[in-house]
């Protein structure tokens, strides 16, 4: 069997174990839609998502308005799915912060053991002595409230996990025979860690970078919904809740509308989290 072959019967069979997955296939499908509305919303809404006319509130769902309208005349629906963009932005740019500069710090401390592992870890330690949300919450309020500030402050929280993973799953890696065998063939720690250790935690890093998504855009829920994340007048799924309280018992459905999409994004991005890591490592699946 040819190289070719082999690699192309893997594929099939990764593809055909993604296939018979429920969980990915659930989770794939709801990040999809999440990801298909923002994509279309760079393009096309059914009504703007900023013009405020006070003479459409309150609007019910009809034809022109899918989900009705907010308090200030603004089309739900459309808010919704631009709404979807910024929470895309956070997650991939907060989750981007985590992995690079984690990974890194991780892959540095399992190469260089000794100090280097010890303060990298001492300093994982400190950061995770915070909630997430309680350190995002400290750094918005520091740097001042916006969407920049919301992923960094996300960001900054991703860097010990992603750290304290790759600096575990390396280790592992560092203790087996075809490292050895490069160390005994003169490569050093830099490159074995570039050639060998990095591809072979690869999978586990982007199961994790899937969790964290989700993670992030719950977060970056959370800051809005408390005025600290992203500003008016661009749509936030947790701004639209935090608007929505006011108007509960009038309009009930305002809050449970980003209610609803917030618990299906992180939903689907948990079960493709979930699915993918039972894909990867046949040795973790469960019967679904």
């Amino acid at each position: 069997m040819t190289p070719t072959t082999t690699s192309a019967a893997i594929n099939q069979s990764l593809l055909a174990r993604c296939l018979r997955h429920r969980s990915f296939m659930i989770g794939g499908v709801l990040t999809g839609i999440m990801i298909l509305a923002a994509v279309v919303s760079l393009f096309w809404t059914p009504q703007s998502a900023y013009d405020i006319t006070i003479a459409n509130r309150l609007k019910p769902l009809s034809g022109t308005f899918w989900l009705g309208t907010d308090q200030f005349g603004r089309d739900i629906f459309s808010m919704l799915m631009v709404g979807a963009q910024n929470s895309i932005t956070v997650g991939v740019v907060a989750v981007g912060i985590g992995l690079v500069i984690g990974v890194a710090l991780g892959a540095l401390a399992s190469a260089r053991r000794g100090w280097t592992e010890e303060i990298v870890m001492r300093m994982s330690d400190f950061t995770f002595a915070f909630p997430a949300i309680l350190s995002a919450i400290m750094i918005t309020a520091i740097l001042g409230p916006g969407a920049v500030n919301s992923m960094i402050a996300i960001g900054i929280y991703n860097i010990p996990i992603f750290a304290r993973l790759t600096r575990g799953s390396a280790n592992a890696i560092w203790a087996r025979e075809f490292v050895m065998a490069a160390q005994a063939a003169g490569k050093g720690r830099f490159r074995i860690t570039v050639e060998h250790i990095l591809p072979n935690i690869v999978n586990i890093i982007v199961v994790q970078a899937t969790i964290q998504f989700a993670i992030a855009i719950l977060a970056e829920a959370a800051l809005s919904y408390l005025g600290l994340g992203t500003q008016p007048p661009n749509p936030s799924w947790g701004r639209m809740l935090s608007e929505a309280q006011t108007m509960i018992y009038n309009a009930p459905l305002l809050a449970i509308y980003p209610g609803i999409t917030i618990v299906l994004a992180v939903l689907g991005l948990n079960l493709l989290g979930d699915g993918l890591r039972d894909v990867i490592d046949p040795r973790l699946s469960r019967q679904r």
